[in-house]
């Protein structure tokens, strides 16, 4: 597949820059992939194409308040921070994106917080943009991290042309996150309220948790044409013994199963053994998918819409095969659906 194969005209006015009053009342468009049905419905009405014993998997990864503004010593320019990962958290380090980057130089001080309280030091350039930092901060681990997450804000995607409001540090978050470590929300759990959670347990239907730790590479450009020469970045993860026995037994049993993002679908396929099993796993993953690309272990999946040349649209293409899915989008701008994180979603089964 060609990059240009996922170009498609996308009204501005379609791209979702706040959140749908309620969290699962955003619409589902509904693909089956068997006999091109598409289906318009609400999200909540998800649970009426699951049964008793299907099984779902979640990504719990929370993200955290990655974007800092602050400024730079002596001069008092106004620097934009954004925290990518953490490197070593006895030193403080941490791996960052800094805006404007010329600005800042091995040795440079920057300020953080509305009395300066977070100090921190600039000493590697790593890439054209990227920067280690050290905080310069002497009191316990918790009370570091619960400093840096008070200066912090939540790091809502860019496409949004806003700053980040109140209600994004909820609404940027999966109810049922947990595991802090992402930079960016796995968008299709975003539409799950705890009533809908509620009634799938009611229904029987069963779920698990992976962790995968959402970074900013599912937004970066790929400058390659030919897709089988991008590198996309790592990310970190955890499928637990847990989860791929229940998952496995479910899938054994004949149940669905069901993937909830992109994500989920990047880690389990990392994951996924000769056998048509899931296994333990704790790492990274690179994992980059991309149609034509073969599945033998989930049976349906919830993804957003997602924004044209998207590496998150290429899994999901690859999963609902790309003219299907390319047909979909189609349909989806002309209905008026919304794209993006806050965006509404489709479902492939």
């Amino acid at each position: 597949m060609k990059l240009s194969q996922f170009k498609f005209n996308l009204p501005e006015e379609l791209i979702a820059k706040f959140p749908s009053k309620h969290r699962d009342e955003s619409r589902l468009m509904v693909l089956h992939k068997d006999s091109d049905k598409i289906e318009h419905v609400i999200f909540k009405d998800i649970i009426d194409y699951f049964d008793e014993h299907d099984f779902f998997i979640f990504n719990d990864t929370k993200v955290f308040p990655a974007r800092l503004f602050g400024s730079k010593e002596k001069t008092g320019a106004k620097i934009e921070v954004f925290l990518l990962r953490e490197l070593n958290a006895d030193q403080h380090l941490w791996d960052v994106l800094v805006n404007p980057a010329r600005k800042i130089r091995i040795g440079n001080k920057l300020y953080f917080g509305e009395n300066d309280e977070l100090v921190a030091e600039v000493i590697d350039n790593t890439t054209s943009r990227g920067r280690t930092i050290r905080f310069l901060y002497d009191g316990p681990y918790d009370e570091f991290k619960e400093q840096l997450h008070a200066v912090g804000e939540t790091p809502i995607p860019e496409y949004f042309e806003r700053s980040a409001e109140p209600d994004d540090a909820d609404r940027y978050q999966n109810i049922f996150a947990d595991n802090v470590g992402a930079v960016v929300a796995p968008a299709a759990g975003l539409h799950f309220s705890r009533e809908l959670m509620t009634r799938m347990r009611i229904k029987n239907i069963e779920s698990g948790y992976l962790t995968l730790h959402h970074g900013l590479g599912v937004y970066r450009d790929i400058d390659v044409e030919d897709l089988t020469k991008h590198k996309i970045d790592s990310e970190e993860m955890i499928v637990t013994e847990e989860l791929c026995n229940a998952a496995n037994s479910a899938k054994d049993r004949g149940n669905k199963v069901c993937l909830v993002g992109a994500s989920v679908l990047r880690a389990i396929e990392t994951t996924i053994s000769t056998d048509g099993h899931i296994k333990p796993k704790t790492g990274w993953t690179n994992k980059f998918i991309f149609p034509p690309y073969e599945f033998t272990f989930p049976d349906a999946l919830i993804s957003n819409f997602h924004l044209p040349y998207s590496p998150l649209l290429m899994m999901v293409a690859a999963f609902g095969d790309y003219d299907k899915v390319m047909n979909a989008y189609d349909v989806a701008i002309k209905e008026g659906y919304r794209f993006g994180a806050y965006g509404d979603a489709m479902l492939i089964i």
